[in-house]
């Protein structure tokens, strides 16, 4: 029979080589994601293009890395997913490149990389607030106040996905801003060009209306309207040129 201090020594290299034997588990895992297909696969999936909105995610990275990991990153991935090293799936290659590529250079920028920051930090607190509401509601029933966010790993993937959703819903209000304004300056451009071409009593009417126009952003109001009012100059200068030429032209000679 062994003696205690043996068996202690035995279970330490046991777990010892548990752990090993994790590490090692996890290692050819990540590897396995990384090979061109996988990752192609990944950048590409249906949905990807909101899947792609978090840089971090697109480069399978913490946040808290560094700016030299997040090069080293991108770097391997690149190659991976190049379309010149992928010519049997070039087009959704070259997709993925781009993904890639967008992510890295957004990283690159400290201002874009603390915006991404932000919203994976907003993500956090909010699944932390939801957890806590959740333990006192439980507590306030009496009940065992554990969660099933308790888990590392289930935690973790509820932060993923509140911060892909924070994500999608800023893209989505970002198209719809810039559509608004897109059509504000399709409205005050065209109202100034046909201004333009009115004369009289109906350009003093059309400019009246024009200033009574609602416009969702001060600022973007502003430069559509110097953009207006530059269309319409030019066109009162060309009337003045042609009125000129006329009277030329009809003068005593």
């Amino acid at each position: 029979m062994a003696a205690p201090g043996e068996r202690g020594a035995g279970g330490t290299a046991e777990e010892a080589f548990l752990t090993f034997y994790s590490e090692v588990k996890q290692i050819e895992k990540r590897d396995s994601v990384l090979t061109p297909k996988n990752q192609i696969e990944r950048l590409t999936r249906p949905g990807a293009s909101y899947f792609n909105l978090n840089p971090f995610e697109v480069l399978q990275m913490d946040p808290e890395v560094t700016d030299e990991e997040i090069k080293k990153r991108f770097r391997q991935l690149s190659i991976l997913v190049h379309p010149d090293k992928n010519q049997d799936d070039a087009e959704r290659a070259q997709k993925a490149f781009e993904a890639v590529d967008k992510a890295y250079k957004l990283l690159l920028d400290q201002e874009q990389k603390k915006r991404a920051l932000d919203v994976i930090q907003a993500g956090k607190e909010y699944v932390e607030h939801t957890v806590k509401e959740k333990k006192k509601l439980l507590k306030k029933e009496g009940k065992p106040t554990n969660v099933e966010e308790d888990d590392p790993e289930v935690f973790k993937q509820a932060v993923y996905k509140q911060t892909m959703k924070l994500f999608a819903e800023l893209e989505i209000k970002r198209k719809e801003r810039e559509a608004k304004e897109m059509h504000e300056r399709c409205w005050w451009v065209h109202n100034y060009c046909f201004m333009a071409s009115c004369t009289g009593s109906d350009r003093e009417r059309r400019k009246s209306r024009l200033k009574r126009k609602p416009s969702e952003s001060e600022n973007g109001r502003r430069t559509l309207r110097r953009v207006g009012m530059a269309v319409w100059t030019a066109g009162e200068t060309s009337r003045q040129i042609q009125k000129g030429r006329k009277k030329k032209k009809t003068g005593p000679s």
